[in-house]
């Protein structure tokens, strides 16, 4: 994969940095929210170092100084907006209860009932493309989990973790369902293609789970935001299934959304209860952090869904007047 062109002078000392430009002052970080470009694209290359990396990259430059310096700079606004825009408050009922309510009280933007219903053949490619930022590392980030868990916690990830990667079966993997879906709308399947072509919203919907994954401190963000992810996944799947199908896809070029909604009824209850139960049982101090990172997960992808309907209203409005 080739490094996505610069956004702004975070971006583009990010890039120049890790392929030995000239050095040139390292810019101040200032940008605090989720849409701005430069940050989450700067954030965004930081963290592809931990994954797979880019073509014209030393791999050694994962654990450069200076980068992981920067990235550090980078987190320290997103983090603080994180924390301004997701505020939970902790109960003394079970988690698998405080993560439903949490849930329930989430009344987002109405994405999947458009894309069922009224979205345009392209309208949908758009969804797909955006969507393929995360869906082509389907699992990565939360995989960073299982080394740090233990006992029936550590269990309940693997066995959710085992599922998405298609129980060793490569054509199962979701990543490969969701590249089939890809072919089916013309659009380029290869691994980390779009980033260039994305907002920062998207960006950031990876990003979060990212920043998550490759901190311990943050690991029960991480499980909780695995866990917002698996409980709010059947409705909206079945819906995109049924866009997909109404747009004309095979049962196998909708088979990623149909997969999800069977799998995630399952690891709905596994999530919930095996993993966030089981590791907020032996770490209590940790129940604030697993909320937080459900809330993280539910925010993030509610301006996601807000930009793209907002993008296509606005279109349509344009069109009628």
């Amino acid at each position: 994969m080739q490094l996505p062109p610069a956004r702004g002078p975070l971006s583009a000392w990010m890039a120049d940095s890790l392929t030995g430009a000239d050095a040139v002052p390292v810019p101040a970080v200032a940008a605090t929210d989720p849409y701005d470009d430069d940050l989450q694209l700067a954030l965004w290359i930081a963290y592809e170092l931990q994954y797979r990396g880019f073509d014209e990259v030393d791999p050694d430059r994962q654990w450069d100084p200076g980068v992981i310096a920067f990235r550090s700079e980078l987190e320290r606004p997103w983090i603080d907006w994180l924390t301004a825009n997701c505020p939970v408050r902790p109960g003394t009922r079970p988690v698998a209860s405080q993560l439903r309510s949490l849930i329930d009280s989430n009344d987002g933007p109405r994405l999947a009932p458009y894309l069922r219903r009224h979205a345009t053949r392209e309208q949908f490619r758009e969804f797909v493309l955006n969507r393929s930022v995360y869906q082509l590392k389907e699992a990565d980030p939360h995989s960073f989990g299982i080394a740090r868990l233990g006992g029936a916690a550590k269990a309940a990830l693997v066995e959710i973790e085992a599922d998405e990667y298609g129980g060793g079966r490569c054509e199962r993997m979701h990543s490969e369902l969701f590249r089939t879906t890809m072919r089916w709308l013309g659009l380029d399947d290869a691994y980390g293609h779009y980033v260039p072509d994305v907002p920062a919203v998207t960006l950031a919907v990876s990003n979060v789970m990212s920043l998550f994954a490759l901190h311990s401190r943050w690991t029960g963000a991480l499980i909780g935001h695995l866990a917002a992810l698996e409980m709010t996944s059947t409705r909206p799947n079945r819906q995109y299934a049924a866009g997909a199908l109404r747009l004309g896809a095979t049962e196998d070029q909708a088979r990623y959304f149909t997969e999800h909604v069977e799998a995630d009824a399952v690891h709905e209850q596994i999530a919930a209860h095996d993993l966030c139960g089981s590791y907020v049982k032996e770490h209590p101090e940790a129940l604030a952090d697993v909320l937080f990172g459900a809330r993280c997960a539910l925010t993030v992808d509610d301006l996601f869904a807000a930009q793209l309907l907002s993008s296509w209203t606005g279109m349509e409005a344009q069109r009628c007047g």
